[in-house]
């Protein structure tokens, strides 16, 4: 089994993957909890001193204004998860919560957060026991952290609240705890607050989604191809020495993989001898510009994602030199931007996918290809609603495109007076992905069946290879009309999957 052991500065966004969607056991290096004992005598020696310090001897936010004696100060503690597990809403997706948790592990190892040892080994723990505590969609505005769902995961570090077991069963989290041998933690001076205050959920968020972008990104140039090829395009427009005088390079990257796929067609570019055509459409021309510029913002996507993934998020930190401080790094503004910015690329990929795809169905653009690519045009209606399904889906992924982190709403008593939004902004992406991949998944449909019906020319090796395999996993061909809710959802399967990317890279190698 992959054991990840966290350490004091930061983990890899494969760390993250590992556990969250696999199960990799977690480890505290060494070095970890040495600083984790380090920064908790810095804590336990302020909280000795009269002197108020916010989060070890104060109250919180608004509330940051009071002293609190020290006999109150556990149950100030117990009383900050409990009241801000406040989330309301459908339950978040379970490596959503593992992601999170994680995260929030890996700040609390960096030593600046004040957190004693056997806090973080509880947490690493309950991950490794599959015990997932409930965390619901709405609770958090994306400053001073994930807030709410932060919460939900502590209460759950005290036994207390409902978590999922490793069997998918939710049960109170100290039923499960007990049956795993973990013994809930008593908190102390600020380990409340460092459990609660992280940008982790949108973090792990962006990480999944940038892990799977990767192969949405590939599979669109593979359907882009595949469209070309049956549409008759010409592939000149991606020979590299055009896409090196405009060098961007996910565009030059896209280029590459469209040419790569279609090495050896006899489709490419047939309209030349017959029907002549001096340019094809722009959403066929210029996908490599689209998915390029996509690919580009996923590259500064992923460098914040870096940063962020070697920051230590919390209020108040813990310096080497024994202060404790407050700061303002808990603001989601850093990852909300991006988040916001991978949902307007998506949406555009997902808008140029379908007018590929409503091409190929109009017989007054396909060049010879029947009307909806249906088998007897009129008594068939062949595709025509599976293009209604993926308009209906590209809509929504224009919607899905309008930034949250654009917007702010005050809280706690307006201490709290601008916020990222961060958490909507990741929330929202995970729903733009999942569109995505149903209308790459109808241009593959599509795309696959109008090749089949171009008779006496044979397709690029590359287009054989996919067609191969999606109709051995139920992505079934042309004929009559049938029931097509099922080869619709074998298409997504193909592309969720990974396996359209698979079935071309075995003939072409590894895409880009």
């Amino acid at each position: 089994m992959h054991t990840v052991v966290v350490g004091t500065s930061g983990v890899s966004a494969s760390d993250v993957l590992a556990v969250a969607r696999g199960a990799a056991r977690i480890e505290l290096s060494e070095e970890a909890v040495a600083a984790l004992a380090a920064a908790r005598e810095i804590v336990d020696a302020l909280a000795a001193k009269p002197d108020p310090v916010y989060g070890v001897s104060t109250g919180f936010g608004a509330l940051a204004t009071r002293h609190i004696s020290p006999e109150l100060r556990a149950q100030l503690q117990r009383n900050i998860v409990r009241s801000h597990a406040a989330g309301m809403g459908p339950r978040v997706e379970r490596e959503v919560v593992r992601a999170l948790m994680f995260l929030r592990l890996k700040t609390v190892c960096s030593g600046h957060t004040g957190v004693r040892p056997e806090v973080a080994q509880t947490m690493a723990d309950v991950l490794n026991a599959g015990i997932t505590p409930v965390v619901h969609e709405y609770g958090s505005l994306g400053c001073s952290g994930d807030l709410a769902p932060l919460s939900h995961c502590a209460l759950t570090l005290m036994g207390e609240g409902e978590a999922e077991g490793p069997d998918g069963v939710v049960r109170p989290a100290g039923e499960l705890l007990a049956e795993h041998g973990i013994q809930p933690v008593e908190l102390r001076e600020k380990e409340g607050l460092a459990l609660l205050n992280g940008t982790d959920g949108m973090l792990g968020m962006l990480v999944m989604a940038l892990a799977d972008l990767d192969t949405l990104y590939k599979s669109a140039d593979i359907t882009a191809a595949l469209s070309l090829e049956a549409l008759l395009g010409t592939d000149k427009v991606l020979a590299p020495e055009l896409h090196a005088i405009r060098p961007h390079p996910g565009q030059g990257a896209a280029a590459a993989n469209m040419l790569a796929v279609l090495e050896g067609s006899q489709l490419t570019g047939h309209h030349q001898d017959d029907a002549p055509r001096v340019q094809d459409a722009y959403s066929v021309r210029c996908a490599p510009q689209v998915a390029g510029a996509g690919r580009d913002t996923m590259a500064h996507a992923r460098l914040v994602a870096e940063r962020e993934l070697a920051s230590a998020v919390d209020n108040p930190v813990v310096l080497p030199d024994g202060r404790v401080e407050s700061n303002g790094n808990f603001h989601g503004a850093p990852v909300a931007y991006v988040l916001d910015f991978l949902a307007i690329a998506a949406a555009d990929l997902g808008s140029i996918a379908e007018r590929r795809t409503d091409r190929l169905l109009d017989k007054n653009r396909s060049h010879g290809l029947p009307p909806f690519l249906a088998d007897d045009a009129g008594v068939d209606s062949g595709l025509m609603i599976a293009q209604y399904t993926q308009a209906a889906l590209v809509s929504e992924m224009k919607r899905l495109a309008v930034p949250a982190s654009a917007d702010s709403i005050p809280s706690s008593a307006m201490q709290e007076d601008h916020v990222s939004m961060g958490w909507s902004a990741a929330r929202k992406l995970r729903t733009a992905v999942d569109n995505l991949t149903r209308i790459i998944a109808v241009e593959l449909y599509a795309a696959t069946r109008a090749i089949q019906l171009r008779e006496g020319l044979s397709p690029a090796p590359a287009s054989r290879a996919v067609i191969e395999a999606a109709r051995a996993a139920g992505v079934q061909g042309p004929g009559p009309d049938r029931f097509l809710a099922p080869d619709l959802a074998a298409a997504d399967a193909f592309v969720r999957g990974g396996h359209l990317v698979e079935a071309v890279e075995k003939v072409t190698g590894p895409l880009r």
